[in-house]
């Protein structure tokens, strides 16, 4: 099934956002933040307790393919890979250029999310 996704503007938001969820019931393991950037991801994740989508979640060939790739070509990847369709990973691509932080999370049937 498709995450859940949320888009943030203010990083702060996004904290209270993923504290609220979590006092719903909503595990850290299925959490995950991701930015255009990799420190304000790293830095975000950290303030909020939340995850990044890493090589656990993309797989190793992925993730070394990644490493390689141009960072659109690389968030777009990591979008497809949590479950995301190649339209909706461009789309979500295209905000995370314009300065949006983006919380996922993983099982959204389980926490009724959906």
């Amino acid at each position: 099934m498709r995450p859940y996704i949320e888009e943030f503007n203010n990083e702060d938001k996004l904290q209270k956002t993923v504290e609220m969820l979590k006092s719903n019931g909503v595990q850290s393991t299925d959490l995950y933040v991701l930015t255009h950037d990799d420190d304000r991801t790293e830095r975000l994740s950290d303030k909020a307790n939340a995850n990044v989508i890493g090589m656990k979640e993309t797989g190793l060939n992925t993730a070394v393919e990644n490493f390689f790739r141009k960072k659109g070509d690389e968030l777009r990847s990591q979008l497809y890979e949590m479950g995301f369709s190649e339209t909706e990973a461009k789309v979500f691509e295209e905000k995370l250029d314009k300065g949006k932080a983006l919380l996922i999370v993983k099982n959204p049937e389980q926490y009724h999310l959906v």
